[in-house]
């Protein structure tokens, strides 16, 4: 095997398991602002299983509560925004992961593949995405985020 695929396979090996958000920030790419993605403290797992599978929940610290079941349209809409959620499957590369997303909370995600270059560094992985517009707002921005290996 080559010490290329070598290097893939580790790195495959490192990320398996679920993986608790740390952070989620943005750099708008216009201007250089940054913001949380999702508020302060965003609450999230990712997970990678053997079998090639990633499955992704995100939600803000702040989300909404609705008063009464069923949630009022507005506090759906509320809702919608501040989750965010996909599974499919994934590819690593050498300096990147890819997903092919099969099932999103979002159907615009739905049959899309996103790239996140990565590092991982013991019990910590950190992802940087190419420059794309936000979901939410439509700006165009980088996003990193933080996570740490549930053990």
């Amino acid at each position: 095997m080559a010490d290329e695929d070598l290097g893939i396979a580790r790195k495959r090996r490192a990320l398996l398991g679920t993986w608790t958000m740390l952070s989620w920030t943005r750099e708008e790419t216009a201007t250089g602002r940054r913001s949380d993605a999702f508020g302060p403290s965003p609450r999230g797992f990712i997970t990678y299983t053997d079998d090639g599978r990633v499955m992704v929940l995100v939600i803000r610290r702040d989300r909404p509560r609705p008063a009464a079941l069923p949630p009022t349209d507005a506090e759906k809409r509320a809702l919608f925004d501040s989750m965010f959620a996909y599974s499919g499957t994934y590819e690593v590369q050498d300096d990147r992961v890819i997903h092919a997303i099969d099932t999103s909370w979002n159907e615009a995600w739905t049959g899309t593949r996103q790239t996140r270059f990565l590092e991982v560094n013991g019990n910590r992985l950190t992802y940087r995405s190419p420059p794309a517009p936000d979901p939410m707002d439509g700006a165009e921005c980088v996003y990193r985020v933080e996570f740490e290996k549930v053990r």
